[in-house]
């Protein structure tokens, strides 16, 4: 039974004047804690190798001496407590270090949970993944704050009143939807399963308390409206660009940061002599192949040249996520389409309007949008009333 050691800057815990906090992680026995240094350090200064700041200024000395003494400190008490004859663990010296009765806190998991996620960026979690844990977060630090009047909570009191209550909350007081509401718990709920792999909980509560999740009102464009922007003549240079990056995605199914990413390797010739997109989704790294339309071709052709296309090596000018939704809403008023246009709206409109009304079986679309499983495909993509419609005439003419 040996404590490890290692200092590290926690960058979830960033103040405003851009420096993080140095912490002690200790683990032992499989189990872990970590315990603030009260030492501020800039990113860029901290050595991550070497576990120190930066430099060799008579400053920058003195703080690793005290990142020294503090870690000295802490195998002082290990070596104490291994001396006694009394049972201990890793949360006993956390009591001796704070002087206060450590117990297992629920907030302080869930901060080391996302700083395991944004460790593992890229390899099984998304930026977007990170940024919708860090939403949770906040949510349950205002719920804590506002019904414990404290900063956290053992994870012990994490019961089914309390979920229960945290789910009342959201909907009361911040007016949040159904699915949105599944999302924040599917988060805990994560963090609980966590704590049950590390012995701190016996059961995880949402084996009792369930969270269901609505069906999804997803805006799509049937292939009239589609047809409508793609012909609309527009004079302003920014709006055409975003129009026909919109139009794009409408004929490929590809999310925005695919399309921000797709460059000429992307492009491949098929077996059957065409042109195929083949790309690892940004998303989920699952790979989609999706042949080329002759509308999706028609396009890159037309960006083939671009200037800014060839200094970046990509294929179409995409502008930020933000900007493209925001031009987005512009080019919903111009084409006199009342719908909330976004990117997302163009992969639904794919899977449905472009895809499944047309007859494309639905195994087809979900390889060409690059799921997992029917189940998440069945989620984009509606059948249009036009092909319920067709299906039944052709059931009335076989009765």
């Amino acid at each position: 039974m040996r404590i490890r050691i290692s200092l590290l800057l926690k960058k979830s815990k960033s103040k405003n004047s851009g420096k993080c906090p140095v912490y002690a992680r200790c683990v032992m026995d499989g189990r872990r804690i970590e315990l603030s240094t009260s030492i501020l350090v800039d990113v860029d200064n901290w050595d991550k190798t070497r576990q120190e700041i930066a430099g060799s200024s008579h400053e920058v000395r003195i703080l690793n001496n005290r990142l020294l003494k503090f870690v000295s400190g802490i195998y002082d008490i290990y070596n104490q407590l291994e001396a006694g004859r009394d049972d201990f663990d890793i949360y006993t010296i956390k009591e001796k270090i704070t002087g206060t009765s450590s117990k297992d806190y629920f907030i302080e998991l869930f901060e080391s949970v996302i700083d395991s996620i944004e460790k593992k960026l890229g390899k099984g979690y998304s930026k977007g993944t990170l940024k919708h844990y860090r939403t949770s977060l906040t949510r349950l630090k205002d719920f804590v704050k506002e019904f414990y009047f404290r900063k956290d909570v053992e994870i012990k009191k994490v019961d089914y009143t309390f979920l229960s209550a945290f789910n009342i909350y959201l909907k009361s007081k911040h007016n949040i939807g159904t699915n949105t509401v599944w999302g924040y718990h599917r988060h805990i709920k994560k963090v609980l399963n966590d704590a049950v792999s590390m012995g701190l909980i016996v059961r995880n509560p949402y084996e009792n308390f369930k969270v269901k999740r609505g069906d999804a009102n997803r805006d799509f464009l049937t292939l009239k409206e589609i047809k409508k922007i793609e012909k609309k003549r527009i004079q302003i240079d920014r709006l055409a660009i975003v129009r026909d990056v919109f139009v794009f995605a409408c004929y490929t199914g590809l999310s925005y940061s695919d399309i921000a990413k797709l460059s000429y390797h992307h492009i491949h010739k098929g077996d059957d002599g065409e042109d195929w997109i083949i790309i690892d989704r940004n998303k989920t790294k699952n790979r989609c192949r999706i042949p080329l339309l002759p509308n999706a071709l028609k396009i890159l052709r037309k960006y083939k040249d671009y200037a800014w296309n060839e200094s970046q090596g990509l294929l179409l000018p995409v502008r930020s996520n933000q900007k493209m939704n925001a031009y987005l809403k512009e080019l919903a008023t111009i084409c006199g389409i009342k719908k909330n246009l976004s990117m997302h709206v163009a992969r639904h409109s794919f899977a449905t309007s472009v895809t499944l009304s047309n007859g494309i079986p639905i195994e087809t679309v979900s390889k060409m949008l690059g799921h997992n499983s029917l189940k998440t495909t069945q989620v984009y993509a509606r059948i249009v009333d036009k092909k319920i419609s067709d299906d039944m005439k052709k059931l009335k003419a076989i009765l």
